[in-house]
């Protein structure tokens, strides 16, 4: 929904995670392998994940691959990946024990890339990484309705070039588990109740060492440790499908730099000072079957939340800007969402409406002197920012009239009040060397933001599909000026031809020039591109094998989305071999 990370609620198995990069460089998708993964859970807009919360835009959750107890007593899976662009090496191996009371499974990933190209041949520095992830889960049935389950993953990046920054990352690592436990009730009005707790720890230290030309040295690492619980009971009643859920969680955020000035005296500033944030949440979620053709979705949830700043030294530096701030801070938020389906022969049309808000970040209520590269200002929290709110009216409809034919047209508005942005201050100067000024996170008093998209298929005969998807949005604050990082008009077409084990891929996608950038908010122009991309897979008895060609014509393009311009990859041929036992 063209929103960035603030307006979002990523978790993973329900736990909350936060970054610990104040340049946002890890964010918690990062911490994951795909082969960690069962499924995503996404909820577009305000009718999120029963523990999402701030999720104006939309939640997504990452469900982990657990094998249960109904799977083979032995399965192993390997992979092995090739790209020739960058040089990308991945490996990978995985394996599960499944019994009637038991099962466990685990495995290791590791990644390593050098330096890509861009279209035309010219490589880019500074984008090279190495990573490795091991997960382990487990679950034992202590009775046929009681289920313990446990889970552990271990991330560890190093090396991890940043073009568009100043900095690389010497390291990013994650530890993250979980312990929870689920009950089947057998009584026609619950149908389940599971309990989770969980802890992360995430690790992330910033390295310009490798930079050539560096004016001064800094080190810039970042903790955040998150403890948190959740317990959802679900159930059902007649034509009604129930959720109740209550969760909290307490996170520390902290992070500091040392400048080292050539010949002069090291200097030292707090960048988040060491922030604990207590939040504890009710929520619930009814399903409404009205009958056999049309479906009402109620949801809503309340949060209190406390923020604390336990640094002396990041608080006595944020209060020369903000005298009298307090180190305590409390907000409520909420979010109530409602949508109405009705499914006919050849027509489903959906309709929805809700209202949600969020609190700041911490990034946007405490950050101190945070550099952002992308229009080279320098931001400072603001603690006595407005909680952002924004009411929600989406609506969606799909035609089809055969097996072979349909359309289908969907569309949102996002309403603001005190939106979140970083205005201007003149009185102030930057401390970043180049910056080209300050910033200072406000609210504005209404902003808006809007989506639609229209998609064709076509299916003339059984194994060959036609799509396409054109989307355009807009976004602007209450001086009508576009507001930044909004995606213009886009497309996307595949064609896939599928026959027994074989599957082929052409795909067609690009954006038009970027006309409506945020000029007001530091946004350059993107020219419009269109790349071409084939792929294939094949499937035999116990390995699949899989390989295409991204970016086929070799162009050089950027994404509005970009940061600093940087491009993207130029043809990139790529192989990937996986085998099963």
């Amino acid at each position: 929904n063209n929103m960035q990370t603030e307006r979002l609620s990523t978790t993973i198995d329900g736990m909350k995670i936060f970054y610990a990069s104040t340049d946002k460089m890890d964010p918690v998708t990062s911490y994951v392998e795909s082969g960690n993964l069962q499924s995503i859970s996404l909820n577009a807009g305000l009718n999120g994940n029963p523990q999402a919360t701030g999720n104006i835009g939309g939640s997504l959750d990452l469900r982990l691959r657990k094998v249960g107890f109904a799977g083979a007593p032995f399965h192993l899976n390997t992979s092995v990946g090739y790209e020739a662009n960058g040089q990308l090496q991945v490996y990978g191996a995985d394996a599960t024990h499944s019994s009637r009371h038991f099962y466990i499974g685990g495995g290791a990933f590791y990644r390593h890339a050098d330096n890509y190209k861009s279209g035309g041949g010219d490589r880019l520095p500074f984008s090279q990484f190495q990573k490795v992830n091991a997960f382990v889960n487990t679950g034992l049935k202590l009775t046929d309705n009681d289920v313990m389950e446990t889970t552990l993953i271990v991330d560890r990046a190093s090396d991890v070039g940043y073009p568009a920054l100043n900095m690389d990352v010497a390291k990013a690592e994650a530890f993250i588990t979980s312990l929870s436990y689920k009950h089947l009730f057998v009584s026609p009005l619950f149908n389940s109740w599971e309990t989770k707790v969980y802890y992360n720890h995430i690790v992330h230290e910033m390295d310009d060492t490798h930079r050539p030309d560096v004016e001064i040295h800094m080190d810039m690492p970042g903790r955040s440790w998150t403890a948190g619980a959740y317990s959802l009971l679900t159930g059902s009643v007649g034509r009604h499908e129930t959720s109740l859920n209550v969760d909290g969680y307490y996170n520390r955020l902290f992070a500091d730099m040392t400048m080292y000035p050539g010949g002069a005296a090291p200097m030292y500033m707090v960048t988040w000072p060491d922030v604990g944030t207590l939040n504890m949440g009710v929520s619930f979620s009814d399903r409404i079957i009205l009958s056999s053709l049309s479906v009402l979705h109620l949801s809503a949830k309340v949060s209190w939340q406390q923020q604390r700043l336990n640094n002396e030294e990041g608080h006595q530096a944020l209060s020369v800007f903000f005298p009298g701030m307090r180190r305590q801070y409390h907000q409520t938020t909420g979010r109530m969402a409602a949508s109405y389906q009705l499914s006919l022969s050849d027509l489903r049309l959906s309709v929805g409406a809700g209202w949600g808000s969020r609190a700041p970040t911490v990034t946007e209520s405490y950050g101190y002197y945070l550099n952002n590269t992308f229009d080279q200002y320098d931001y400072i929290g603001n603690p006595r920012l407005k909680n952002e709110s924004a009411v929600e009216v989406n609506a969606a409809i799909n035609w089809q009239p055969d097996k072979t034919f349909s359309i289908g047209i969907d569309g949102n508005a996002f309403l603001f009040t005190n939106y979140i942005i970083g205005q201007f201050e003149t009185r102030l100067s930057p401390m970043t060397v180049g910056a080209e000024g300050v910033k200072v996170y406000g609210n504005i008093s209404h902003a808006i933001i809007a989506n639609a998209s229209l998609t064709i298929g076509w299916k003339p005969f059984d194994g060959l599909n036609w799509s396409t998807t054109l989307a355009f949005s807009l976004g602007h604050d209450e001086h009508d000026d576009p507001l930044p990082l909004i995606a213009p008009f886009s497309y996307t077409s595949r064609l896939t031809y599928s026959t027994g084990r074989l599957r082929l891929l052409a795909e067609v996608k690009g954006h038009v020039r970027h006309t409506a950038y945020g000029v007001k908010y530091g946004e350059k122009e993107t020219p419009g591109w269109v790349v071409c991309n084939l792929s294939t897979s094949y499937t035999l008895q116990h390995v699949t094998l899989r390989t295409g060609i991204e970016n086929i014509l070799d162009r050089f393009y950027t994404t509005y989305a970009d940061w600093n311009g940087i491009p993207q990859k130029g043809r990139n041929i790529y192989l990937n071999i996986s085998f099963e036992l």
